[in-house]
């Protein structure tokens, strides 16, 4: 794809479809954003604000990446993610996360089936809640390692595998995971290589005044929303070849580099403050997602091509949960977004 053919020609405030069918255009960046428009006006008849967490889900959405969703209990984390299945017009899963789920309760089992000409006993897959486009797994840290294991092989590979048989898992697929912050009592943190798995850690904010007068106003009434479909799977699909087809400076990708290796405490790269406040900093897989993170940033906005800004704003999500402070910047209050923001402003955008 030609880089003028991602030129939109119309602003994104006067395109406001509310069906796919009304969304193709010669252009392929006015379609994502009507697609974005009509997404947002349909997730605002159930989700009152909220806005900076939907525009991470949309990204990761358009990354074809997975989310890691953390809040309070009562935020509209779990309804939040079913009305954008609902939007999107795909399959919906919710597996509830607790101490006695087992690994085939996830992925699947297999039974023995007598086989009705032979009389032959076989066994028989059965699908685990594992297999949908998106699977919110609620409550993840409430589950043994072992359990939280099953869904590596799903989210990275995007199949599952049950007795030595691989089964592939339909796609779009996502894993938009649940974490409650303030309740850690009996719960089972994720291991670091679970974590590196989720493209975003999103933070979800306690709601404004206003805001929250809004819920109780709605929630308290008789009336429902109905949600349109606005997008299926094969239209998301092709958004997401579309967002890989963003071009992208090889500078911005050597900024990217620069931020994820600042991280780390044994480079030359890392400053004083990243060594006195970290234990262990971002491994590539952070740097990969910077990037594709503002392919989808730029696409979002309308843009042809990923500005310096475009970074900036994956940053948080996509290094907060990669980086492991010690016990220094505990004692000190300092926590992982405090050292991205700093590193954020003192890393200049191209190379001196």
């Amino acid at each position: 794809m030609m880089q003028d053919d991602l030129i939109p020609e119309s602003d994104e405030q006067d395109v406001t479809p509310s069906s796919s069918d009304e969304m193709h255009s010669d252009n392929p960046l006015d379609e994502v954003q009507s697609a974005v428009v009509s997404l947002r006006k349909q997730l605002a008849q159930v989700i009152v604000g909220q806005d900076e967490v939907i525009d991470q889900l949309l990204l990761s959405l358009l990354s074809s990446g997975h989310c890691l969703l953390v809040g309070v209990p009562g935020l509209a984390k779990t309804l939040l993610i079913s009305t954008l299945a609902r939007a999107l017009n795909l399959d919906f899963n919710r597996i509830q996360f607790t101490p006695d789920l087992m690994p085939s309760d996830i992925t699947g089992t297999e039974v023995i089936q007598a086989d009705g000409a032979s009389g032959e006993r076989v066994f028989r897959f059965v699908p685990g809640p594992i297999f949908a486009n998106i699977v919110l797994a609620d409550e993840i840290n409430r589950t043994p390692p072992k359990t939280q294991a099953a869904l590596l092989e799903a989210m990275q590979e995007k199949q599952v595998t049950v007795g030595g048989t691989r089964h592939p898992l339909d796609e779009p697929f996502f894993v938009l995971a649940t974490q409650n912050p303030i309740e850690q009592e009996g719960t089972y943190p994720l291991p670091e290589a679970q974590l590196d798995r989720f493209m975003f850690n999103i933070r979800v904010e306690y709601p404004s005044s206003d805001e929250e007068l809004e819920i109780m106003q709605r929630t308290t009434g008789g009336k429902s929303a109905e949600v349109e479909t606005v997008l299926d799977g094969p239209r998301i699909r092709e958004l997401q070849a579309l967002v890989r087809e963003v071009p992208i400076a090889d500078d911005l990708i050597r900024y990217a580099l620069r931020l994820t290796r600042a991280t780390r405490v044994k480079t030359e790269e890392a400053p004083d403050f990243v060594k006195r406040h970290v234990d262990w900093g971002a491994g590539p897989r952070a740097g990969q997602y910077l990037v594709l993170g503002a392919k989808a940033s730029a696409v979002l906005s309308g843009r042809p091509h990923v500005t310096a800004e475009d970074i900036r704003r994956v940053a948080l999500p996509v290094l907060r949960h990669r980086i492991v402070t010690n016990f220094a910047a505990e004692a000190e209050g300092v926590t992982s977004d405090d050292i991205i923001r700093r590193l954020l402003e003192e890393t200049a955008a191209h190379a001196v």
